[in-house]
């Protein structure tokens, strides 16, 4: 059946309007997907935003525990240091009180023999003075 070519021109209008229907749904499915693709795009760049500032705070957190282990071992470096140091300090005056104690254990000795050595000079005084008044007689 022939078509009238009214009815042709019509229809072929409808393709027409049809097509272009169809590019503005491809156009608009592709801004779409492009949208879609920017989104996530921006969603990973939040993301490692997000991971860059974690790794940022590990690291300082990581520098601030290195910092407190330094503060910590140089403590007790100085607190070793310092025991060391009353230890030779104790060990130092342990070694003058013996010596002052073997210096005064002398001086005792000495005395007593001086004594000692007075005492007999003294009785042999005494002894040869009873000869002396003895021998006199």
């Amino acid at each position: 059946m022939l078509q009238r070519p009214q009815q042709q021109q019509e229809q072929q209008e409808q393709q027409q309007q049809q097509q272009q229907q169809q590019q503005q749904q491809q156009r608009q499915q592709q801004q779409h997907h492009q949208e879609q693709q920017q989104l996530q795009q921006q969603q990973q760049q939040v993301q490692q935003q997000q991971q860059q500032h974690q790794q940022q705070q590990q690291q300082q957190q990581q520098q601030e525990q290195q910092e407190y282990n330094l503060l910590a071992i140089s403590c007790q470096q100085q607190q070793q240091q310092q025991q060391q140091r009353q230890q030779q300090q104790q060990q130092q005056w342990q070694q003058q009180r013996q010596q002052q104690r073997e210096e005064e254990e002398e001086k005792q000795e000495q005395q007593q023999q001086q004594e000692e050595q007075q005492q007999q000079e003294q009785q042999q005084q005494r002894t040869q003075k009873t000869k002396i008044i003895y021998s006199d007689i």
